[in-house]
């Protein structure tokens, strides 16, 4: 006969460690989210008072509300088991959620929810925890002192933050209010993310309405789907214990294709580089992103790849989703097609990032610079064969060509490959060419023109070599002005 004995946790002690979970202000505020979009809320309002001497925060939503039992056992940690079978749209995991994440940013929740006619209050005030040692949960009566609490609707529920400690740790001073505030946006922008799909009414999903203190918030789709030159890819569905999780590839437009201000929105928090990989999606709300799962380098030629996976709730523990609901990690059958399809993955955004320099280095027979790749390594040389160059060096006396060679010989040697780099990885719409003069043009065209003609090469194909080559390119008008006079005074048709 085996012996039981009970021992209970201390509530003064663990109530402290689930704090220290690891939630971010964005995370915490979109777990509680969560419940109110699982509720049926159509509307939901942050409110963040940070300018008071006691800054508070609070999450309203129109849902259906909880009644008295509802509502204590939400307020009950672990009040719903993993295991239990939930609906494709409920947004729940652990039943810890709206405690967690509220312990994790204050030292006092209160939650007042409204279902029919009946208001009910309770609240979880950590400071009375630790001094009773007893998970003694209080029921508020008056709810008329309640910050925000006038705002309820006939239906719905309010989540109160008081206590911000994790928010304000410097009691109220000036630098702090401004972390305070740029945190608030930041999670504002966090939402916007992780909720896009819900924010702009997705086919299949209720559009939900979301505000941050009355500022409505913008669904942020970050594959920019909509625009004309993003490349989607098409869709593959895994089965996985009876369950699709479904994959799509987009390569987002180069900066050439959108204003600068879309490049700037588009790249999201931390840059392109940064935000390339997988998004995971489960019941269509994002847990996850800018991961190549250890699958792939995150490569400044995949930069522009962002690839959609949907997962269905139901696979939450093949998935191993944590409690805020933000690290997944894809289970074996889906991993290993992701390892068999992540070169293709990132084919087209390579192609779309260096379309325009493979365009220039084989397609146009005019290029001034030479691509070389000999085995593992490329460089680039000036091209001795181009037009103007030969044509240059050919008048040379003879005892200046060798001097001339090594003048090209040293500036291709001296290409600054690390500054480059550096600066198309940060912020390639700024690189530009160096201005050429209305002389040098006219000269540059009129002996390339002239050469490739006398080469017997037609008018129209060298109108189309021209057309694709620097600095014919980016100068084009002239380009064909100059050509057409050209033409003219050499009677041609």
């Amino acid at each position: 006969m085996t012996k039981t004995k009970r021992i209970a946790p201390r509530a003064s002690m663990l109530i402290e460690s689930m704090r220290d979970i690891g939630y971010t202000l964005e995370s915490a505020l979109a777990d509680v989210i969560d419940n109110s979009i699982s509720a049926g809320a159509k509307t939901i309002d942050i409110f963040a008072d940070t300018s008071a001497a006691e800054p508070a925060m609070a999450i309203l939503d129109d849902g259906e509300g909880m009644g008295e039992d509802e509502l204590l056992d939400a307020m009950r940690p672990g009040s719903r088991s993993p295991l239990d079978e939930r609906s494709m749209n409920d947004l729940g995991r652990f039943g810890l959620g709206l405690k967690t994440a509220s312990f994790s940013q204050c030292r006092r929740v209160t939650v007042v929810s409204r279902k029919g006619s009946r208001t009910t209050c309770a609240r979880w005030d950590l400071d009375a925890v630790v001094a009773a040692d007893d998970w003694l949960v209080e029921l508020p009566e008056d709810i008329d002192e309640i910050a925000w609490a006038d705002r309820l609707g006939e239906q719905g529920t309010l989540v109160l933050w008081e206590k911000l400690d994790r928010l304000s740790e410097s009691e109220g001073s000036p630098v702090d209010r401004e972390n305070m505030v740029r945190r608030v946006d930041e999670a504002g922008q966090h939402l916007e993310l992780v909720f896009h799909r819900f924010l702009a009414g997705e086919r299949g999903l209720k559009r939900v309405s979301m505000k941050l203190n009355n500022r409505a918030l913008e669904a942020f789709d970050p594959f920019h789907s909509n625009h004309p030159a993003t490349i989607p890819g098409p869709e593959e569905r895994i089965r996985v214990k009876g369950h699709d999780v479904v994959i799509r590839a987009f390569t987002l437009p180069h900066h050439k294709k959108v204003s600068p201000a879309e490049w700037t929105r588009y790249e999201g928090r931390g840059g392109y580089l940064k935000n390339q990989g997988f998004y995971v999606y489960r019941a269509k709300r994002l847990i996850i992103h800018g991961t190549w799962f250890g699958l792939a380098r995150q490569a400044e030629l995949t930069k522009l790849a962002r690839v959609r996976i949907d997962m269905p709730n139901q696979l939450d523990a093949d998935w191993k989703i944590d409690v805020k609901k933000a690290s997944a990690q894809p289970p074996f059958r889906v991993r290993e097609r992701l390892r068999s399809i992540i070169e293709t993955i990132g084919a087209t955004s390579k192609r779309v990032y260096t379309a325009r320099g493979r365009k220039l280095a084989s397609d146009s027979r005019v290029p001034v610079w030479r691509r070389i790749q000999d085995k593992n390594e490329i460089s680039y040389s000036i091209n001795p064969d181009h037009p103007v160059i030969a044509d240059f060096a050919a008048r040379l006396p003879e005892e200046l060509k060798h001097d001339f060679h090594r003048v090209m010989e040293m500036t291709s040697a001296a290409i600054p490959v690390d500054a480059l780099f550096a600066d198309i990885s940060g912020q390639p719409e700024k690189i530009a060419g160096a201005n050429i003069s209305d002389d040098s043009l006219n000269h540059v065209i009129a002996t390339t023109y002239r050469t490739l003609f006398d080469a017997g090469i037609s008018g129209d194909e060298i109108l189309e070599m021209l057309r694709v080559a620097e600095p014919f390119r980016s100068n084009w008008e002239a380009t064909q002005k100059q050509i057409d006079a050209i033409r003219l005074a050499m009677e041609l048709p």
